[in-house]
């Protein structure tokens, strides 16, 4: 009898005890716990079960790596500053996500893409924060963000490495659901997203009536989405025009796969988005 324990079930306490104790575990991000229970019939006592238990981490030498496009400006907001530099409870949006992926012992290092003249970044995400780095190649798009961060860390990626893109508006990630993702997706030949299946009636309106939508297979697409990094640029490169890097993996004729993510992971957008958030974050 085999049991699993994913790593989405253990906590990071523990993930991380296990990194100190275990050099191998410092060198490569946590993967699924499989613990064998083998069953042994004692001669003397044949109604008798002796259980041994041995221990054994399947790893995979595949490393993960947060990117956060943070150049944007914002304008649906129309706040002072851009949107991820709003402040809910005293601390920036940006901040939130950032601080999931630290809380995260499977994420290597995360890279915030900002503009070359940002005024903000310095204080939200300070010089010398450990296992941050701050990127000034942001671009006029998403898109060019993305690209352009990539382009600045080609020489850290190997090819079987992943990169989870996360959306800097979205405050309510958290490191179970980073979790969830990864280990949803595993060893998948393509990558996937965190997103939401539709629950409400959709409707569709034009010039001239409304039409209802049929729901199903409907989802609401959410981030991060994780893709290894040869895959998620060369979609970025080939395919011009784009909504998310989904969009991009899926114009070149693959299917990701869609993991339920949660409520609380909403994208601030709009004014009313921040009192939301507050209430999804617990804050209010």
């Amino acid at each position: 009898m085999a049991v699993k324990i994913t790593a989405a079930i253990i906590n990071d306490a523990l993930l991380r005890s296990c990194w100190q104790s275990t050099p191998l575990l410092e060198r490569m991000p946590p993967a699924n716990l499989v613990i064998t229970v083998r069953h042994k019939r004692k001669q003397t006592h044949p109604q008798t079960t002796q259980i041994t238990f041995g221990a054994q981490l399947v790893m995979s030498h595949s490393r993960y790596f947060a990117l956060i496009p943070a150049a944007g400006v914002g304008a649906r907001m129309g706040a002072y500053c851009p949107k991820q530099y709003l402040h809910i409870a005293g601390k920036a949006i940006l901040r939130y996500a950032v601080d999931a992926f630290l809380a995260n012992a499977a994420i290597n290092h995360t890279y915030v893409v900002v503009s070359a003249d940002d005024a903000f970044i310095d204080e939200v995400v300070p010089a010398g924060l450990a296992r941050v780095t701050v990127l000034r190649c942001g671009g006029a798009t998403r898109k060019d963000s993305v690209m352009n961060g990539l382009d600045a860390i080609q020489a850290t990626l190997a090819d079987d490495d992943w990169v989870l893109v996360h959306d800097a508006a979205r405050p309510g990630l958290t490191p179970m659901l980073i979790h969830k993702l990864i280990d949803a997706i595993g060893e998948h030949a393509v990558g996937g997203l965190l997103a939401l299946p539709v629950v409400d009636t959709v409707k569709r309106q034009d010039a001239s009536r409304v039409q209802t939508i049929a729901r199903e297979g409907l989802w609401l697409a959410q981030t991060p989405q994780m893709f290894r990094y040869p895959l998620l640029r060369r979609a970025l490169q080939e395919v011009e025009h784009v909504t998310d890097e989904a969009s991009a993996i899926e114009a070149l004729g693959l299917t990701p796969s869609l993991v339920e993510g949660h409520l609380c992971n909403l994208k601030v957008t709009l004014p009313s988005d921040l009192e939301i958030a507050k209430c999804l974050l617990g804050l209010v």
